[in-house]
């Protein structure tokens, strides 16, 4: 980027500039004519120059023009207008005028804002793309926080500033000279009175402001050190929880507040001074005018409507005097801020744009091998990782490498996915250096996973095809308003500079998984995913969603099939008793008390369980046989029993597991509220007390808790009190809640809770898990489960992959690498969030997997267990940076070396 930013801004809008400024010289005309019309108007009909006898007329538009060589030129006689008619022509010239410069303006300014949108855009593009091409080793020294800072606010003034760069020095400039010009044309002196102020103020007011210039940047340096710090804040959450630092990152935070509070009140007053001053010298000359124009007047060297049209003049002329010393403030200050931007994104071995060009056609395989010559990496600390390392290795070789902790083994495999580059040394394909292949080709046909796994906020589809999506495949069909709008986008980013890809494009490449189309895609899909076990996770993630039955119309049109054909498996197995199912005029006791009450899914925030106990109509329903008072003394039993069971158990004890009602932080609180409610009867029991104690009594299970609090009457009166909230239920309360119907898919309610129709009942404690299989089951045989399959690959997976486990999300990476079906899969440790036996179970599967469909691909993969290694043709062993071993597993067995040791 070129480090001028008014060389980069003229380099690409110098069309629009030359065309911008020709407007603006066009709009001097009017703007000087708007000057001179009131010195005509007060001498012509308001005093009556020209009108001196009765009925006197004079010209109106009358056009005269002065042509060289050939002398004046009449063209135009104008009308004979009287005095009173003069009065009103001339002002609705006036008039005229004001609306020309007003149209003049509002062109020239949306001109300009949309100048500097769009050059905004091209910068904030370029910095992203930038990043994209910045060397892996440089995400280690950066701060996302600060690089999203820069990108987002940082370069946010220049948008402003690029519209404004040549335009308003031009606008600002010309307006203010015009005013001069006519004041000096209309008295010399007190035009030069108006120049000298003017002169002080562009000489003085720009010296001042080189202290705020400092000050901003300071300002922005610091605003982004907070920024980044912020961000580690949020990163690094849990390690300043379970060391107790919060205290101590308090007063970081607030010393880098003070700092920055330091330099805005320096900033604060200083700015405030500097306006003071320039507008005591913008007062001064009206003064001066006043006091000497009037002295002219009185002597007769200057006339009324001169004098008005001075001071109507100078009025304008402050004002974008002004905005011309605002204008080279700004100018320094974003070339400040321009030139930080450029520095922090300027890399010498920045990737050559060339490499991540656009390949829309299949790139061919790679036959050639994978090799290191004399490879020596080094890490950030400047310690050697690997040393003059020289491997070769082939297509369709199975090759495990092992080694001592921080042996090189990682290092390596790092380098072959080109996530880190050497120190020195090459790395190859054929004749061909890796770092000089496009990533079309290094992108595609090499696959790599790790350990470290990130995945993007979205669904899991998203991240799961994530590596197939290369270039738009196939563009997708609008409506007519629609095309309209993507020409208008694809016409827009290509004036800034931007790519017109269209992101809502099909850019899966189908072909390279295995598959046609979006139609197939799951058969192959679901080998992958059962190779890395990772389509059980995914189901239960599906079991456990609300789903929309315009969406997955197959699976909730057929949710009374599938619940029917669980209760007849059931039957079968002689586990009938498995699931208590929910009936319309009975208690289900392995349902909570408000399940009971509702017998329905909430779909709306009003009868929520964090709201059920506030809601008035509900309250009305207990009122009712008082109902509310028992479940009330219910909540004071339930406080008393688990106070008295928790209270001297520590948080963390594994008790709490089954206290659903409360939590272990709120034992003290419910100790209080006990001690304040002890004896007070119902009736005067503060409402806010009463609906705390209620709440406790709607968790309450009788076979989970065993407090013996249910009686068959409670019971009885729960189900009665169920029927009446049914059926009494207001308008606005019916779209708040679904009411359970064994016909029916309950759309509030999760796909697990459709199927069961009940609770699993609590004395079997294998009891949910039993029951999962079945369903799984179930699905497969109905021909169910690759819906119910599409629907936990919408799970949306949160920030950073954050909502998966660490061994799902190190799974799903792995099975990523798989589905691009490389030439080369290089694996390294992927699996370290897993216990051994899932580590061996996984391993095997992934080496079955490769060779499906006759394909056999290289696979490169870093072990944490020396063990595995027979699994694989050849073996090479790291230490210190080096290759001690190389060779097959039998080879390696019977030498007493390196390998043997990690064995053992």
């Amino acid at each position: 980027m070129d480090p001028s930013l008014a060389r980069y801004i003229w380099v690409h809008t110098w069309r629009q500039q030359i065309w911008i400024l020709f407007v603006v010289a066009l709009s001097m005309i009017p703007y000087f004519m708007s000057f001179d019309l009131p010195k005509r108007i007060v001498n012509g009909p308001i005093q009556g120059q020209g009108f001196e006898t009765p009925g006197a007329t004079q010209p109106f538009l009358a056009i005269d023009v002065d042509v060289p060589l050939l002398g004046s030129l009449h063209l135009f006689d104008g009308f004979q207008l009287n005095r009173t008619q003069t009065l009103v022509g001339l002002s609705l010239v006036f008039l005229g005028l004001v609306i020309v410069n007003g149209a003049f303006k509002l062109y020239i300014n949306t001109y300009k804002g949309r100048l500097g949108e769009r050059m905004l855009r091209r910068i904030r593009f370029q910095l992203v793309d930038r990043v994209l091409r910045f060397p892996p080793g440089n995400f280690k020294r950066i701060k996302p926080s600060e690089v999203a800072t820069m990108v987002k606010d940082e370069v946010e003034p220049l948008g402003g500033f690029i519209g404004d760069a040549f335009v308003q020095p031009a606008l600002l400039g010309g307006q203010a000279l015009t005013a001069l010009i006519f004041i000096i044309v209309q008295s010399f002196w007190l035009g030069m009175i108006a120049a000298f102020i003017v002169a002080i103020q562009l000489v003085l007011i720009p010296q001042m402001r080189k202290r705020l210039i400092r000050l901003g940047r300071e300002r922005q340096l610091t605003a982004r050190a907070l920024s980044g710090r912020v961000g580690e804040l949020v990163e690094g959450i849990g390690a300043i929880h379970i060391n107790d630092t919060s205290n101590y990152e308090r007063a970081d935070i607030a010393d880098r507040l003070g700092r920055i509070f330091k330099i805005r009140y320096d900033l604060y007053q200083w700015k405030f001074l500097v306006k003071f001053i320039n507008n005591f010298l913008a007062q001064v000359t009206p003064f001066l005018f006043y006091l000497v124009g009037g002295w002219f007047a009185l002597q007769g060297r200057l006339d009324i409507g001169q004098l008005v049209a001075v001071i109507n003049a100078y009025k304008d002329l402050p004002g974008p005097l002004k905005e011309l010393i605002d204008w080279d403030q700004n100018r320094q200050d974003v070339q400040v801020k321009y030139a930080q931007v450029v520095e922090q994104f300027t890399v010498d071995t920045i990737m050559d744009e060339k490499l991540q060009m656009l390949t829309p056609h299949p790139v061919g395989p790679i036959t050639e091998p994978l090799a290191t010559s004399h490879l020596s990496m080094i890490d950030d600390s400047g310690a050697k990782v690997l040393n003059r390392v020289s491997v070769q290795i082939h297509p369709g070789e199975k090759v495990a490498v092992v080694g001592t902790a921080a042996g090189g083994a990682e290092a390596l495999a790092e380098a072959f996915a080109r996530l880190a580059w050497p120190e020195s040394g090459r790395i190859s394909i054929g004749d061909r250096d890796l770092l000089e292949l496009p990533e079309a080709v290094t992108g595609r046909r090499i696959a790599y996973a790790s350990s470290d796994t990130y995945l993007f906020q979205g669904s899991l589809r998203d991240n799961f095809l994530y590596g197939l999506k290369h270039a738009p495949l196939s563009e997708p069909k609008y409506d007519e308003d629609a095309s309209a709008q993507r020409r208008w986008h694809m016409e827009e980013a290509k004036i800034a500079g931007n790519p017109d890809y269209d992101p809502n494009s099909d850019w899966v490449d189908y072909a390279a998984a295995g598959a046609t189309g979006p139609e197939d895609l799951y058969y192959v899909l679901r080998p992958v995913l059962d190779a890395v076990v990772l389509t059980q996770d995914i189901l239960d993630l599906a079991l456990r969603s609300r789903v929309d039955p315009k969406l997955h119309p197959g699976i909730t049109g057929r949710i009374v099939e599938v619940r029917q054909a669980l209760r007849q498996r059931l039957h079968e197995q002689g586990l009938s008793s498995l699931i208590a199912s929910f009936e319309p005029n009975a208690y289900n006791v392995h349902a909570t008390v408000g399940e009971n009450l509702l017998f329905g899914a909430a779909s709306g925030s009003e009868l929520s369980d964090k709201e059920l106990a506030r809601s008035e109509y509900f309250k009305s329903i207990l009122r009712e046989d008082r109902l509310g008072e028992d479940l009330y003394l219910m909540g004071i039993a339930i406080a008393e029993n688990a106070i008295e069971l928790f209270a001297d158990l520590p948080p963390d004890h594994p008790f709490f597991q089954q206290l659903a009602f409360m939590a272990p932080e709120e034992i003290p609180v419910y100790e209080q509220l006990l001690q304040r409610l002890r004896g007070k009867p119902f009736d005067v029991v503060n409402p806010e007390d009463r609906v705390r104690m209620i709440k406790l009594s709607f968790a309450y299970i009788e076979p989970r808790h065993r407090f013996g609090l249910l009686t068959p009457e409670l019971m009885d009166r729960i189900v009665a009190a169920r029927h009446r909230f049914h059926k009494d239920l207001p308008e606005d309360l019916k779209r708040a809640i679904e009411r359970y119907d064994p016909e029916k898919y309950t759309t509030a309610a999760t796909l697990i809770d459709n199927v069961l129709f009940g609770r699993i009942e609590h004395n079997q404690p294998d009891g949910p898990e039993r029951i999962r299989s079945l369903v799984r089951e179930l699905l497969d045989t109905l021909g169910l489960h690759d819906e119910v399959l599409d629907i936990g690959l919408e799970f949306n997976v949160g920030v950073g992959g954050r909502r998966l486990t660490s061994a799902q999300r190190q799974k799903l990476d792995l099975a990523r690498a798989l589905l691009k079906r490389g030439d080369f899969l290089i694996l390294n440790r992927p699996l370290s969030a897993l216990d051994q036996r899932s580590q061996d179970v996984v391993t095997k599967n992934v080496l079955e997997e490769v060779t499906r469909d006759g394909r056999n691909p290289a696979v490169i993969w870093v072990l944490p267990n020396a063990g595995l290694a027979n699994l694989f043709e050849r073996i090479i062993v790291f230490h210190g940076g080096e290759i001690v071993q190389d060779g097959t597993p039998e080879t390696l067995s019977k030498e007493n070396g390196m390998f043997m040791r990690l064995v053992a």
